[in-house]
């Protein structure tokens, strides 16, 4: 099962991601400016979603959608 960013680039365990459009965090104020870089990111179960951490929020759950690989 492929996991797809927002432009149909594959993503792997361990890639580099962007944030394309800014993000509100839920449970939390904070809120991910486009442009943020996830390094690192984890693959879920779920093709449409995967798990990441930037330097302010730890165990983010991102949907692909929001992504491009970097």
């Amino acid at each position: 099962m492929d996991v797809k960013d927002s432009n149909g680039t594959i993503l792997k365990e361990g890639d580099t991601v962007h944030v394309i459009k800014d993000l509100k965090v839920k449970g939390s104020s904070t809120v991910l400016k486009r442009g943020t870089v996830i390094r690192g990111i984890h693959l879920t179960d779920n093709p449409d979603e995967i798990e990441g951490r930037t330097d302010k929020v730890k165990g983010l759950v991102l949907k692909t959608m929001f992504l491009k690989k970097g």
